[in-house]
């Protein structure tokens, strides 16, 4: 969920249009012969990152191997394009894609303009029972399942070992401790403690959930970055910054804070488990062990990590929903999140993968996954999306200066409100 646009209401009734092509159950529908067997073409947008899309693509083409007669169309579409991108196609019902790779921000948004096929009542219940909670959670709304979770995931505090004890000091565990261990690396190898990414909303939320707030307080449908803690969190991120613990961009972000920590022109950044492979690639880090990975430090008032991952939810226009909701199946079956693990370190969302070897024996995964467990679970809401791009602006605001906390918490809950219009 690091990117969204709010709807409109042309938006809206093209979802009714598209959502019209065929009712929710897709037991009916799709190109599938009277024997039951799947085949077609299934067009799979996947969002994963220039690292792992290689992965996916196999994964997604040996999907052809079990069902010989469906050919998937794989299409990667870069991250920060993707939520317009798709709710375009899905608008339009153009060119749209039978499958898509969601941010876990964006299911609700889609499932209430009506894009998204209902999941099949028996994956559904498999889901609420085979998968981790938190994670079924993502890909409900309104109390229906609308998309099955593919990878969960949270941030944490990668650091570079070697750097921080020629400094002699450990992981900080806080924002206090953060800026005494970067004066210690400063004064003894002459590089900056951390890179802070600026340009993300996604990089905001350890630092209000650290002083103990939110964005928004959904079960009362109250805006909340404004409070005391969103001003504190703000100010946090900023003081950073102007006390030389950590340096930052307000453009490019996630490339600027890959090559600094790959380069060891920072000793730290904070990310999460869709990184590790390439923190792996990069010179400082061709000695896998030289990588290490605590928890995001905490604020003043707590230790807080959002929860995030990605989820796979099937277009309601799709001439093929059998052999698309197959792919799902497919692609969050056991064999295939173990195998993403053992690939990408990244995390599965069924619970009893975590008793398979290729993942009980993952480091990054052995981290993140008691992180996960304590990530802090987002509003599941339509505008969630929405929201992100006037934080993601006044974030960058508060880090570079250009904003003071209290304009930049201020001016964020102005546009929430015109988002979230009957919220208090």
């Amino acid at each position: 969920m690091r990117r969204g646009i709010a709807a409109t209401a042309l938006v809206a009734t093209l979802a009714l249009a598209a959502t019209a092509c065929g009712d929710s159950d897709s037991s009916d529908s799709g190109d599938k012969k009277s024997s039951g067997e799947l085949s077609g073409t299934v067009t799979w947008w996947d969002t994963s990152n220039d690292t792992e899309k290689a992965t996916f693509k196999k994964i997604a083409e040996d999907f052809h191997a079990q069902h010989p007669k469906v050919t998937v169309k794989y299409v990667n579409v870069p991250y920060g394009d993707a939520q317009n991108k798709i709710k375009n196609a899905f608008s339009s019902g153009s060119d749209a894609p039978d499958v898509i790779r969601a941010d876990v921000g964006w299911v609700a948004d889609f499932a209430s303009l009506g894009y998204l096929d209902k999941v099949p009542d028996a994956k559904a219940k498999e889901v609420d029972s085979a998968f981790l909670k938190q994670a079924a959670a993502s890909g409900k709304y309104d109390g229906q399942m609308y998309a099955v979770p593919q990878v969960i995931d949270t941030l944490g505090l990668f650091y570079n070992k070697k750097m921080l004890k020629d400094a002699g000091v450990e992981p900080p565990k806080s924002l206090e401790e953060m800026k005494t261990a970067a004066a210690a690396i400063k004064s003894k190898t002459g590089k900056t403690g951390m890179y802070l990414r600026g340009d993300d909303s996604y990089w905001f939320l350890p630092f209000i959930y650290g002083e103990g707030g939110d964005l928004v307080d959904a079960k009362n449908k109250k805006v909340t970055v404004d409070g005391p803690a969103g001003v504190k969190a703000f100010k946090a991120a900023r003081e950073l910054v102007t006390s030389g613990a950590a340096i930052t961009n307000a453009t490019d972000g996630w490339n600027n804070m890959e090559t600094a920590f790959k380069s060891g022109k920072v000793a730290m950044m904070v990310n999460g488990p869709w990184a590790v492979a390439d923190a792996y690639a990069g010179d400082e880090f061709k000695d896998k062990a030289n990588l290490g990975i605590a928890a995001v430090p905490a604020g003043s008032a707590a230790q807080g990590a959002p929860q995030g991952g990605h989820d796979l939810a099937v277009y309601a226009g799709s001439k093929n929903r059998d052999a698309s909701h197959a792919f799902v199946d497919y692609l969050t079956s056991q064999t295939v999140q173990v195998q993403t693990t053992k690939a990408l370190s990244l995390l599965p969302t069924r619970t009893a993968a975590y008793d398979q070897p290729d993942v009980k024996s993952n480091e990054m995964v052995q981290f993140f996954k008691p992180a996960v467990d304590k990530a802090v679970e987002r509003a599941w809401i339509p505008e969630n999306g929405a929201l992100f791009e006037p934080l993601k602006l006044q974030f960058t605001k508060a880090v570079t200066g250009a904003s003071s906390p209290e304009d930049a918490a201020k001016a964020s809950a102005t546009a929430f409100h015109k988002i979230l219009k009957d919220w208090k």
